[in-house]
Parts: C-alpha cells; structure tokens; sequence
C-alpha cells in the first residue's frame, strides 16, 4: 500500500499557540497603531476566514508582514511555555508506526517550529520541518515543497486548523483535513469543504485511512 507524506500546520494544529499569538499581539497594538483584542471578540474572529479578518482590520495591509515578523520574532520568547494539542503525540506515533512520512509546513519560523519540536522531544516523530513567510501564499510553499521532494499532489495528505489551509490545499491539488481545535471555528471550516473535518486528533488517524484509501482504491 502507498504510504503517503503527511504534512502539519504547527500553529494550533500541533501546538496551542492562540493564547500567546493573542498576548503578543495585543502587546504590539500601540506601536502598530490598532486596538487590543478583547477576550469576547475572540469568538467572533473564529467564524471569520482570514481575509475577511483583514478586510477588516484596521491594520494597513502594508505593515501586515512587519506586524507577523514582529510576532514570531515575540514567540521565540514563549517556546518554552506553549503545549502540544492534547493527545497529538499519542496520534504521531501511531503514523510513525504506520510508516507514514510526516512533516510540518508552516508559516511560522523555522527557528520557532523546531524549538517546540525540541522542547517536547518530538524530533523522532518528523522526518522534516518546512516553513516559508507568507500570508495567503501557504500553496505557494506547498508547491516549493513537492518540487524540492520530487512528490506529486495524489502523495500529501494536508492538516491544518484555518481556513486558508483548506483553499491553500485546494489550489495545491492535495487532500486537506480540518481540525476544529485550532483557530477558525468548526461552522466556518466545514463552509469551506474539506476533504474530512475532525473534532480530536484521535480522529485522525481514521480520516487519514479513508483519504489514503480514496487515492489507492483499497477499502479501509
């Protein structure tokens, strides 16, 4: 059976980082001129995709990038003190064991997406850790990836917790889950259409099972 390349977004698919992204971010907010985010105003950013949250913003798309490099830069500070989504190390294993190939692709640094792989000793559990400073242009490192690994679309299986990791997916041409846990909420995810929306990560490893089946033509 093929056993597929399973790649991870890193900011609250594999690690819990809103708590911190929202703190630095607020911490941020006088020198790029905007308001602090109130904890209720959380729940309404959720249901929005991301460009509608900066279509709203008062932020000018200009000083976006500066504000995100500003931000990972703030989060390296915080490594030591982010946690694992619960019950993911559990699942990693398990496709490990599976022989699965797996990888995290991410927008955030490198530097940082290491140091939490580190901190928690999660080195064995991935074969690569690949990041690229982007905001919608995820697909475009998607791409930069399977060329670079020789793999075609029809070989990656993608998790991710926004929306723009299902469209991200979608102009890629690579299967997507969804997961619930992370930052966009389940009702907004599910209006984009992924391939399978998942509520735990023990579930996971049968959405996997079924997307890998839909591509060989073998029954799970």
């Amino acid at each position: 059976m093929l056993r597929q390349t399973i790649l991870f977004d890193f900011d609250g698919t594999l690690a819990d980082t809103l708590e911190a992204i929202v703190e630095i971010t607020n911490r941020l907010s006088g020198e790029f001129g905007y308001d602090t985010i109130r904890a209720e105003e959380i729940a309404k950013l959720r249901n929005l995709t991301s460009k509608q949250i900066i279509k709203t913003s008062p932020i000018p798309i200009s000083k976006l990038p500066f504000l995100l490099q500003m931000i990972k830069m703030e989060l390296k500070h915080e490594i030591d003190h982010l946690k694992p989504i619960a019950g993911m190390k559990d699942v990693l294993k398990t496709l490990k064991k599976q022989g699965f190939q797996i990888g995290i692709l991410s927008s955030n640094s490198k530097e940082n997406v290491r140091g939490f792989v580190e901190k928690h000793r999660w080195e064995s559990l991935f074969d690569f850790i690949y990041s690229g400073a982007t905001i919608f242009g995820k697909n475009k490192i998607i791409k930069n990836f399977l060329r670079k690994e020789n793999l075609s679309p029809s070989d990656i299986i993608y998790i991710g917790d926004e929306t723009r990791d299902i469209e991200a997916a979608r102009k890629s041409n690579i299967k997507v889950i969804a997961v619930s846990w992370g930052f966009n909420s389940r009702e907004v995810l599910a209006q984009r259409h992924p391939d399978v929306l998942v509520d735990s990560p023990e579930q996971l490893i049968e959405a996997i099972a079924q997307l890998q089946a839909s591509v060989t033509g073998e029954a799970v």
